[in-house]
């Protein structure tokens, strides 16, 4: 596998703040992780090849939402990642969202999708009531069981 093509890798890795990731191609495989902020490459039939990452620049604020929010009230309930995948809030770009802050939800109203593995999969509201937080933004990255929403 070209040289260029693992640094374009680490720099995904970098800029989408995705733990892991494997490519093959052909008989070569090249698996690349992030640990404390550093991306490992293992090279493989080769030998090992290690990379150090520059540090990761500071996040934008939208990245971040579920570290900077308030402490849920008693009566909240937390709609959960059930993938890992990127979410985005509206059925196509441009277009209006599924829901807004303050907005009356039902159970099974259409919240989000979630994209993994190239299937965009609709995250409904498990519960009624009303949207008080959006934690997440369009083309972040989720982990599975991350908030995503909180209804009260």
């Amino acid at each position: 596998m070209d040289l260029r093509k693992i640094r374009k890798l680490i720099e995904l890795i970098q800029e989408t703040g995705i733990a892991e990731i494997e490519i093959h191609e052909g008989e070569e495989s090249v698996r690349i992780s992030r640990d404390s902020g550093k991306a490992v490459v293992h090279h493989a039939p080769a030998p090992q090849i290690h990379y150090a990452a520059a540090p990761e620049a500071p996040r934008a604020a939208t990245a971040e939402p579920v570290a900077s929010a308030p402490a849920p009230a008693e009566n909240s309930h937390s709609v959960k990642a059930p993938m890992v995948g990127t979410v985005y809030l509206s059925p196509s770009p441009g277009a209006k969202r599924f829901v807004e802050l303050g907005q009356d939800v039902q159970a099974g109203d259409t919240l989000c999708l979630i994209e993994a593995m190239k299937m965009f999969n609709q995250i409904e509201a498990d519960k009624s009531g009303k949207i008080t937080a959006i934690l997440v933004d369009t083309g972040v990255p989720v982990e599975f069981n991350q908030p995503l929403f909180v209804i009260e």
